[in-house]
This record gives C-alpha cells, structure tokens and sequence, in this order.
C-alpha cells in the first residue's frame, strides 16, 4: 500500500493522511541528524496500517530515537512531557511562570487579586517595569481535549472584573494591560476568533504561529524534568511535588539529586 494512502487516527478520533514530512521535520527540530531521521522515518513507515493512531507512531519514533540518541530522544517527547506534568494543573501553572520570568518578567504564582466585584485566584502575575500580565493556564492531562470558545470569554470576563478595580486604585505602581490564556493543547478556531477580537492572548502548543508554547520552550531551552530519560516515573512525581519543574534546576542544584538518592554515576549523565 502506498503511504499517501495511509489515514492515521488523531487523539480526537479525526482520521487525517499520513504525512512522512512533518514525521521528519519532527526529527530533526528534535536533534537528530538526516541519517538517523532516515532510518527512523523507513522504520516507521515499514510498520504503518490503515488506522494506526498518532500516539502508536509516535511511540514507535520515541524508542527508536531513545535507544541510539537518549538526549534527543529527551526533546522529542516535549509534548507527551507537558502532560505528564498533571494530573493537577499547578505543575505546569509553575512551568509557565519559570518560561515568562526567563523573558524579563517578575512572577508571582497563585496570587488572589481583588476584582471590582469579586475576588479571583490568578495564575500568575507577571510585570516587567510598570505593566503587569494576569495569566490564567488551562492544562489538559491527554491529548484531544482542546480549549473552546468558553474558556476565554470566563478568562475575558474575570479579567475585566481585575483590570478595572486595580488600575482604578491610587499609589500602585504598575497597571494591568494584558491578560494572557495558556494551554498545552490547543484553542478552537471560535476560541482564537474571540481572543483576537477582544484583546485576549492566546498561547497554545502551536499558537501564535511560530511564537507558541513549544517555539518558546526551544528558544529558551528551559525543558521540564518529565522529558528526562535518566529520571523515574517515581523519581520525576517526588521533584514535581517539590515544585522542581525545570530540568537545568537539577544541573545547577544537585541537592534534590542527592535527597533522591541518585549515584555519581547517574549524575554525570545529566
């Protein structure tokens, strides 16, 4: 069977054609050189099926990159390492605000803010000189459950409620200008309609284009320790439940390293 033929299943459940291109490109945004993507695109491609999911594929690549180049193989599971962040969402709501200060902002995490009607607990609070951020992280602990238009017309109103009581107080030094929605998944398009027309940014895996969520973590290079290859599932939920969310944290500080109780060895392969 040719493999433009081949109809791969989404996490959605939406059947789409096989592309060997964005399997490549995937590759080599992830590290590995053309000959080592060719032998894992030829691989991969020998054990397609009509109806293979994208999560079997992707399996497939991930162990065949793993087991010639594990600190590639580390980058390329960006995306399932995000979700294994959950199952609650503070985790990521820390991983956002470590991405935001490594940008020039001052952040404070969980903060509740008096609004001109209610109280809100807001994810983070971002100001860089006299303008502050109010961002509030959706995260989703599997693939397929994308953000609608809902979300940001609650995030939108919430904000408003925000912004009018704290710019409207005397003797603060900064003003509330953005407020900002983040997700590890995706928006719909109604929900990207919406936030472009009320003034609401939007940050998804792969929105804005080319300015994403995972365009931002490359540019920084500030990886989250579930995409560790040298960590255990255990080993990662014991830092995670110390709000040790960032792998370089790790490299300049080996105290957690030490509590966990992690050979020499194993150290100098971080």
């Amino acid at each position: 069977m040719n493999n433009q033929d081949i109809y791969i299943k989404k996490a959605s459940g939406k059947p789409v054609k096989f592309s060997i291109k964005k399997l490549r490109k995937s590759l080599i945004n992830s590290g590995a050189d053309i000959m080592l993507t060719d032998s894992i695109v030829n691989n991969v491609r020998d054990q397609l099926y009509q109806g293979i999911s994208t999560k079997e594929i992707y399996n497939k690549a991930y162990a065949l990159l793993k087991s010639k180049k594990s600190h590639i193989a580390s980058k390329y599971k960006l995306k399932k390492a995000i979700y294994e962040l959950g199952p609650t969402g503070f985790p990521f709501e820390r991983y956002i605000a470590s991405i935001v200060k490594a940008s020039g902002y001052d952040v404070k995490v969980g903060q509740i803010i008096n609004g001109k009607c209610v109280n809100h607990e807001v994810d983070i609070l971002a100001t860089k000189e006299k303008a502050t951020i109010i961002i509030e992280c959706k995260f989703h602990g599997e693939a397929g459950l994308n953000c609608n238009v809902k979300i940001p017309l609650y995030i939108h109103s919430r904000y408003k409620d925000i912004q009018s009581k704290w710019n409207n107080q005397l003797g603060l030094k900064t003003k509330i200008t953005e407020g900002w929605v983040v997700t590890n998944t995706r928006f719909t398009k109604d929900a990207q309609t919406y936030g472009n027309c009320i003034g609401l940014y939007l940050l998804s895996w792969d929105y804005p284009l080319h300015n994403g969520l995972k365009d931002r973590i490359d540019k920084l290079k500030l990886y989250p320790i579930t995409t560790s290859t040298l960590l255990t599932k255990r080993e990662k939920q014991f830092l995670l439940n110390r709000e040790v969310v960032l792998c370089k944290d790790l490299i300049n500080d080996a105290f957690y390293l030490d509590h966990l109780g992690i050979s020499n060895i194993r150290k100098k392969e971080f």
